[in-house]
């Protein structure tokens, strides 16, 4: 009778050793391909997606705790099955800009359905020797350095708790995306890391950042032509330039913004707070309609609530010629805390096409300890509860 049940007790775990194998296809561990901690591992990773994009099953590459070194990577699609890409270990760029040759994004993934990268990972940009050489506070046709991550043409996608660190460019890019999260990821970067925005979205419909953590030295969020249906949820931003829709308006053919909804988020120590910025003498004429920015808490921020259409930072355009960008339908509601300045809103709205349906609703703004003002040019907003009295520019 022993010997029946030993044998049947074997014949069950070869059975559980066979369906385990059978349901390990998609498993994609780096060090399959020839990654180990301390080395480079470009070569791996690429073998890896190579391996993983072709599956026919959910696949799974696994970068485990250790450091690890990566050139540049363009991965694409279309893969024949979901992707996640797990990363515990931390990944450094090379320091040196040059070594990159020329490649505008670290890791570049484009034209993939479901793809996830996830863990506890950091992805180090090694951006200090960049941030030296770059000139973008003073030169409106400055050079674009490499950014941490593309997504490019990426749907139905998610990035969760990983951290991007000291990107030598924006950490996230994200252009011609759908229905992607960014969920419990963090960003972290010194506020004289010029031009590095947290996360800036393009031309995508359907993106949501929650949870998120964003200290860095441009705009934590920042919004350019196309973007459609984006929610930002509890996120805490700064240092940084604060959540910006734009700036827009100073290139042909933009496509209009609409539907960006900002929810629960703090923001400390910031240049600006939440703010719609257009040039003047725009070249571009599309709409920004369907802005919300509500329940928000300013620690000493600069400018916590600003429309700006005499966007114009390098002063080399023509602000007696007014922007062309129509405003519509934007509400903030709810913002309290401490500004940096005496002005807690800012509406400087363009004379050629003002704002409309603007609604400010329970603004409670201190600076030094006394009620922040209001100033506002070329818009009559509807006022609900405690709001500054709004003064002409």
């Amino acid at each position: 009778m022993k010997l029946l049940v030993k044998i049947i007790a074997i014949a069950l775990f070869s059975l559980f050793l066979s369906d385990f194998t059978r349901a390990q296809p998609g498993a994609f561990d780096i060090s399959k391909f020839g990654g180990a901690p301390n080395a480079d591992i470009t070569q791996a990773f690429l073998s890896a997606w190579k391996e993983a994009c072709a599956s026919t099953v959910a696949a799974k590459i696994t970068i485990p705790s250790g450091s690890y070194r990566m050139n540049a990577v363009d991965v694409k699609g279309p893969c024949k099955a979901p992707i996640e890409i797990q990363v515990d270990g931390t990944i450094q760029a090379p320091a040196n800009p040059s070594d990159l040759k020329g490649a505008d994004q670290w890791i570049k993934i484009n034209y993939v359905d479901s793809v996830t990268v996830s863990g506890h990972g950091i992805f180090d940009g090694q951006g200090a020797a960049a941030w030296k050489i770059n000139d973008c506070g003073s030169n409106k046709n400055c050079k674009m350095l490499c950014m941490n991550f593309g997504f490019n043409f990426v749907k139905n996608s998610v990035v969760r708790d990983i951290t991007s660190k000291d990107s030598k460019d924006f950490h996230f890019n994200v252009l011609g995306c759908s229905n992607f999260t960014f969920d419990g990821v963090k960003i972290d970067a010194p506020a004289t890391s010029l031009n590095t925005d947290g996360i800036h979205i393009g031309r995508s419909t359907g993106i949501k950042i929650l949870n998120t953590k964003i200290g860095t030295g441009d705009d934590c969020i920042s919004l350019g032509d196309g973007s459609k249906q984006i929610t930002v949820q509890n996120v805490n931003c700064g240092p940084g330039h604060g959540i910006s829709v734009g700036s827009l308006g100073r290139y042909p053919n933009e496509e209009p913004v609409e539907g960006f909804y900002v929810t629960n988020c703090t923001l400390t120590n910031t240049a600006n707070g939440v703010r719609i910025k257009t040039w003047p003498d725009s070249t571009g004429t599309s709409p920004i309609t369907d802005m919300h920015f509500e329940d928000i808490t300013m620690v000493n921020v600069m400018n916590p609530v600003i429309i700006d259409q005499e966007y114009c930072p390098w002063n080399q355009c023509n602000k007696q010629s007014p922007s062309k960008i129509k405003i519509s339908k934007v509400s903030f509601k709810n913002i309290k805390g401490t500004s940096g300045t005496a002005d807690g809103v800012l509406l400087t709205c363009s004379s050629s096409v003002p704002c409309e349906e603007v609604e400010l609703a329970n603004i409670d703004l201190t600076f030094n300890g006394a009620a922040a003002t209001a100033k506002c040019a070329n818009v009559k907003p509807t006022i609900t509860g405690k709001v500054p009295a709004c003064a002409s520019t």
